[in-house]
């Protein structure tokens, strides 16, 4: 006689389909059925619903916990806002993501830091903790740009722009070039808004990386600020896992269970190396605002007031690379980018990146990764 299918069902007071994802493709390797009273998009709590187990992220709303506490049944909560609840945790490792984002900060020879948030959250304050612990550790300091401290005495319908003007007189008078890292990407949005207002530079002046927010680029062809991919797919099939074996009689863990983050999407924000020479410093800006247009070696030399001999020793030396192997490299990461990100036609992802020809394109991008771009396209979408 066939088994009953597990009965499942999803209670999110946060909604990110990433992490529906992972729940599903569990859920479907393992034949659950998830009740279709799931409370996913509206908070519509399902009174009176009997099934095997509970899928929850309790970050906020009392009614829903005060339901999934009634209906007294296996759960995973993907939320540590609430420890003391009788249920298991999975939940991102946030301090992996500050020390993966300082590494990656660091690796690029930045020497100056800040962090910004704008709430206590426990998400917040643990990306911060652990991203200004690994910057001091390694013998810098790290500024912590907290909104909420300097914004607790007075709210009201301006500090939407008291904020604002508050960011803008740290970003203008911070030694250059420094590393920002926003605790979310909403925060790492408005960063890169208020340099690209006041003309600050975007990487060679303020780097920038945020976490991976997919709402954010809804329909945009292009994504500019790196991002930590906080591996909500994992999350979300990892917990699935966890509430299977308590739905069979495991014990449910007395610690939270942390999903490390998949890395660092680096987008044009960060895409920088640190370098004192000036001319360098001018020739890498205008590669990375120009590399979709047809630029020459002797173009980037004029943009940084040198002669082509004098440009191929000093990128040498501070790039490790001639210029014309920098243009050819930035346009294959940004073509990489493209590949991955979206579903373009591959003759407009060339053309996007400063080939016009075809048969250049595959060339080129064939001599950096080893493989042609559909292929690269393939392997970097894995199958679930």
């Amino acid at each position: 006689m066939p088994q009953r299918p597990k009965n499942v069902l999803v209670a999110l007071g946060w909604y990110d389909h990433r992490l529906l994802q992972g729940i599903a493709t569990y859920a479907t390797e393992h034949h659950w059925h998830l009740a279709a009273h799931s409370i996913i998009h509206e908070k519509v709590i399902p009174w009176g619903w009997n099934g095997d187990g509970v899928l929850a992220w309790l970050a906020a709303g009392d009614d829903l916990v005060q339901f999934v506490l009634s209906v007294k049944k296996p759960t995973v909560d993907f939320s540590l806002r609430r420890p003391h609840l009788p249920f298991a945790h999975v939940v991102q490792d946030h301090a992996a993501t500050g020390r993966l984002v300082a590494e990656h900060f660091l690796e690029r020879g930045l020497k100056r830091f800040c962090f910004y948030s704008d709430s206590e959250n426990w998400s917040q304050v643990e990306r911060g903790e652990s991203f200004t612990r690994e910057i001091a550790a390694r013998g810098f300091a790290c500024d912590w740009l907290r909104w909420e401290t300097q914004a607790a005495r007075a709210a009201s319908q301006s500090e939407w722009l008291r904020r604002r003007a508050w960011l803008l007189a740290h970003l203008r008078e911070s030694p250059k070039p420094l590393a920002v890292f926003a605790a979310n990407g909403t925060l790492a949005l408005e960063v890169r808004e208020l340099c690209e207002e006041e003309g600050i530079h975007v990487p060679s002046q303020v780097a920038i990386v945020g976490i991976d927010d997919y709402l954010l680029s809804v329909g945009a062809t292009s994504r500019t600020i790196s991002g930590v991919d906080t591996n909500l797919e994992r999350q979300g099939y990892e917990g699935a896992a966890l509430l299977d074996r308590m739905m069979s009689g495991e014990k449910r863990p007395v610690k939270p269970v942390r999903i490390p983050p998949a890395g660092v999407i680096t987008r044009m924000s960060s895409d920088i190396l640190s370098v004192d020479h000036e001319g360098v410093v001018l020739a890498l800006r205008y590669i990375a605002e120009n590399y979709a247009d047809p630029i020459s070696v002797e173009d980037v030399a004029a943009a940084a007031s040198m002669s082509t001999r004098g440009l191929r020793q000093a990128f040498c030396e501070h790039v490790g690379c001639k210029p014309g192997d920098k243009i050819r490299n930035t346009r294959i990461e940004a073509a990489k980018r493209q590949l991955s990100e979206t579903d373009d036609k591959i003759a407009i992802v060339a053309r996007r990146c400063g080939y016009a020809n075809l048969n250049t394109f595959f060339a080129a991008f064939s001599k950096v990764t080893g493989m042609t771009p559909a292929a690269f396209r393939r392997s970097s979408r894995p199958v679930r």
